[in-house]
């Protein structure tokens, strides 16, 4: 048996030294590692530390300046009056020549906008504008007609819509020429053409829900009543698609509409005697009633010719005050009517403030005299709405002449008889 002449390897001091030295060496570069790598850790925390603290501040920052900013703009809101302007038209009218003028034979369609172009920026620039609607758009199927039952085409709805108009009375002796469907269907047009209307209606639910509209903040009720329907007979299972002048239905009115915080209530009135400028006993009687009810704005409408206007401080039942206003009527926005004044109007501004106190007052009265001029001599296109001083204007510094001498003279004198109308 051979013997193992292997001998075991005895590990010198300088290799023990060697092996020590590596080895505090690997410690080291281990330690330093470690160290690089907390060090690294934490400016990564501190940096992302720095952002998310810069963000929140930021935020923060953002928060208080949006939030002072509301409270600034409540404060103003609060603290300052608020005033806008409200501009009223007369009876818009489509007799057949007016409608017949309107009509593109080319294209089949109907269009009255040119009629508006001399005066329509008065409307435009309105903050609200209120007419009175004295036709019917009961549909072409009927037949298109005028006097003594008018039947328009619904394009002039549009056209009033374009112009500016925003609100239209549609109780009047007119309303329902062509029954309850063309009442109904008359709703159904302005309401496509977007136009809020007043005083006639598809069900009682309609009937008796108060229109409100909102113009700077400023809630305003808007109501509208009829002295009667040219004794067409209202449908007996329908006795809610118009309102009729009754005293008991107005308070009942004005005061729902008191009740829902309306700020002010504008009352159209078709009423009084056709073709005469002074109002009568019953319009006058009915004024009082509705001021002392709290109407602040009286428009009336119906007589086709101008009456007189007036601004008054009204006594309430209890003791305070209050701003009213009345024009006992507009007279004719549009038609094509020769009887005297009826070719006459003008467009009212009144320029309204609520105050920080909730009154309202009626600061400023204004009015732009118009007349509804026929150009016999043109073969299309002949109505056109004039501003009577922008016209007498152009005719002096020679601009447009187009109007010719004897209608210059006519406006001027037109002026004088609408300034001693309205007083």
């Amino acid at each position: 048996m051979k013997k193992n002449n292997k001998k075991s390897k005895t590990l010198l001091p300088d290799d023990t030294k060697k092996i020590t030295s590596i080895l505090l060496k690997t410690v080291l570069i281990l330690f330093v590692l470690f160290l690089i790598v907390i060090l690294f850790n934490i400016v990564n925390h501190w940096i992302k530390y720095n952002s998310i603290t810069e963000q929140y501040i930021k935020l923060a920052n953002n928060l208080e300046e949006n939030t002072n900013s509301f409270d600034n703009t409540t404060k103003q809101n609060i603290n300052e009056d608020t005033t806008f302007h409200l501009t009223a038209i007369g009876d818009v009218m489509c007799h057949n020549t007016q409608y017949m003028d309107a009509y593109n034979a080319s294209t089949g369609e109907y269009d009255f906008s040119y009629v508006f172009k001399d005066i329509e920026n008065y409307i435009k620039n309105s903050d609200i504008t209120v007419s009175n609607l004295e036709t019917t758009f009961a549909g072409e199927d009927i037949g298109y007609s005028n006097y003594p039952r008018f039947n328009t085409p619904d394009a002039l709805a549009y056209n009033l819509k374009t112009l500016g108009v925003d609100v239209v009375s549609t109780a009047g002796n007119h309303s329902l020429d062509y029954g309850f469907n063309g009442l109904s269907r008359t709703i159904d047009v302005l309401d496509n053409a977007d136009i809020t209307h007043m005083g006639t209606y598809q069900t009682q639910e309609d009937r008796d829900t108060i229109v409100f509209k909102y113009v700077n903040d400023i809630k305003i009720a808007f109501l509208n009543y009829a002295y009667g329907t040219n004794g067409i007979t209202i449908p007996s299972d329908k006795p809610y698609c118009i309102n009729l002048i009754d005293k008991e239905l107005i308070k009942n009115d004005i005061e729902t509409a008191k009740s829902q915080e309306a700020d002010m209530i504008i009352t159209s009135v078709h009423w009084g005697t056709e073709y005469n400028t002074v109002p009568n006993d019953t319009q006058n009687e009915l004024a009082d009633f509705l001021f002392e009810n709290g109407v602040n704005i009286i428009l009336g409408t119906h007589p086709h010719v101008l009456q007189k206007m007036e601004k008054r401080t009204v006594t309430l039942e209890d003791g305070t005050t209050q701003d009213g206003f009345i024009i006992y009527s507009l007279g004719n926005f549009i038609s094509d009517q020769n009887a005297d004044n009826t070719r006459t109007s003008i467009i009212l501004d009144l320029q309204i403030t609520k105050h920080t106190d909730e009154s309202v007052t009626i600061d400023d009265v204004n009015y732009i005299p118009i007349y509804m001029y026929k150009d016999s001599s043109a073969s299309t296109k002949k109505m056109k709405l004039l501003d009577i001083n922008k016209t007498i204007s152009s005719y002096e510094d020679s601009s447009d002449t187009s109007i010719g001498e004897n209608m210059y003279i006519f406006l001027k004198g037109e002026l004088n008889t609408i300034s001693d109308i309205l007083n």
